[in-house]
Order: C-alpha cells, then structure tokens, then sequence
C-alpha cells in the first residue's frame, strides 16, 4: 500500500497537473480571444465611420456645386445652420426655383397668341421693351459675373420673350418683319454679351432699365385701359412674372448687393403688380370680348 500511494498520489497529481495545465491555456486564451473580436469591432467601426465620412464629402462636394462650400460644411458634416449660411441657401433655392420657373412662365402667353393667330390686345412696343430690359440686366449681370441663381432666369425669359415680340409682329404686320426682328435682336444680344462691349456703357444699360421696365409695361397697361380689356394678355404669365420679381428682390440683395439690380426689380414688380389687377379687373369684359371674337370668326 505505502508502494502505490506513492504512484497513486503520483497519478492523482499528474491528473490535477494537466487539469490545471488545461484551465491555464483557456485562461490565457480569452483574453486573446477577446482582444481580437474587440480588433475586429473596431475595424469593423473604423470601416463604417469612413464610409461614412466618403459618403458625407461626396454629399458636400455635390452641394458645393449649387450653394456656398461653407454652407455645405456647415450644415452637412457638422449639423450647424447659422444665419448667414440659412439666408444664402434660402435665396440660392429661390434663384434656381424662379430660373425651373423661368423655362415656363412665359409658355402660357406664347401658347395663347399662336393658338388664337392673333396678337391682338398685345402691345408690340411694350413686349420690344420688356426684352431690351431682359437684355441688358442678363449682359450685366453675365458681365459681372453675378452668380447664375441670380440672373439665369433672364436666357430662357429672352428666348420665350423674342418668340412672343415675333409672333406678335407676325399677325400684326407680316412674316418679313418679324424675321428681320429676330435677326437684328439676334445681333444685338451677341455685341453685348460677347465681351465686346465695356463695362461703363452696360452699367448705363442696366441703369436704363428702371425707365425702361416701366415704360414696357405702361405701353401694355395704357393699351389695356383703352381697349377696356386685356385681349390675349395670360393671366398666369402675369402672376408668375409678378411672383418672379418680388422674389429676384429678395435674391438680389442676398447674392449680388447691387443697389440697380435690386431697385430695377422692385419697379418690375410694382409694374407686374398693376397688369394683374387689371386682368383681374377687367376679367369679365375681356371673356366677353374674345368670344365676340370667335364668334366674327365663325
């Protein structure tokens, strides 16, 4: 018995030996263990977070293409909107909303006169004036390298306004006229956008279109008042144009701080204002007087 106690004890401490060699290992193991699903977190946090962040820089750099890098900053990758950057975005949405608008606002009254073939209660003149005005705030403001939120609106209002001064003088006179009218005004738009004309002459351009703004729309609101109604003049032109002016007041101020661009929208708009309330006022007698109109026709 006192030969194998020696042995068992032996065994016993051999068992307990590996046992504890056993508990050991796994003991130094988990740490081991933990230390890498804690890595793989990390990376796994890392990777995301930067994902993120090229997400972010990508959405940045698209919104610095329309707003102030700043802004897009800002509001973007630090969730701040401080007063100036809410001022700046507000009249750039503004600008980009009145030139989406711009491609459309005229469409009405176009529509309206080539699918009456009359230009009857339109005023020539004060459609001729109306562009001229266009003309030069657009080669001003491009001249200026004003911001195109600011002014872009001016091409496309050209464009539909030379159609509309086109079709006018069409139904008014004939196709000859109105074909040397787009030629000659086709010209005119190239000498002073081209740079060939100075700056000092198309500051006294965009001077100039405070008396002539008004004046195109005095020529259509005096015809308006004789003829005791509005003819074929769009009523939704004519909000849309007022709407249009009373915010480029707002967006002028903002983008550009030009004194003669702000007070040269805020007449189009008083003048904008009084062709409405003279659609608006003369609404049934114009319906009556169209459909005398269409009645001769018939």
């Amino acid at each position: 018995m006192d030969k194998s106690m020696p042995k068992y004890q032996a065994h016993m401490f051999g068992v307990v030996t590996v046992v504890n060699c056993k508990f050991d290992v796994r003991s130094l193991l988990t740490p081991l263990l933990n230390l890498n699903t804690d890595l793989q977190i990390n990376l796994t946090t890392v990777h995301t977070k930067d994902t993120m962040n090229s997400s972010a820089s990508q959405l940045t750099e698209l919104c610095s293409l329309l707003y102030p890098k700043n802004c897009c900053h800002e509001i973007l990758d630090e969730f701040l909107v401080t007063k100036p950057c809410l001022s700046a975005v507000v009249s750039k949405t503004l600008g980009y909303g009145i030139i989406a608008g711009s491609t459309l606002v005229k469409m009405p009254q176009l529509v309206k006169i080539w699918s009456a073939g009359s230009g009857i209660g339109i005023s020539f003149t004060g459609v001729v004036l109306e562009l001229i005005a266009m003309t030069f705030s657009a080669a001003y403001a491009f001249a200026n390298h004003f911001p195109f939120s600011a002014w872009g609106e001016c091409l496309f209002l050209m464009a539909v306004t030379a159609l509309i001064a086109y079709l006018v003088l069409k139904y008014q006179r004939n196709q000859l006229s109105a074909l040397t009218f787009l030629v000659v005004y086709t010209a005119l738009t190239f000498v002073l956008m081209s740079g060939l004309t100075p700056m000092s002459i198309l500051w006294s351009l965009q001077a100039l279109n405070l008396p002539v703004a008004i004046s195109g729309k005095m020529f259509q609101a005096f015809i308006n008042l004789r003829n005791g109604n509005t003819g074929q003049l769009s009523a939704i032109t004519a909000v849309l144009l007022f709407l249009g002016s009373f915010a480029r007041i707002f967006t002028s101020i903002q983008e550009t701080g030009d004194q003669l661009v702000v007070w040269t929208f805020a007449v189009a708009s008083v003048a904008n204002f009084l062709l409405v309330s003279q659609i608006g006022y003369y609404w049934n007698q114009t319906n009556l007087y169209l459909k005398s109109l269409e009645k001769k026709k018939l």
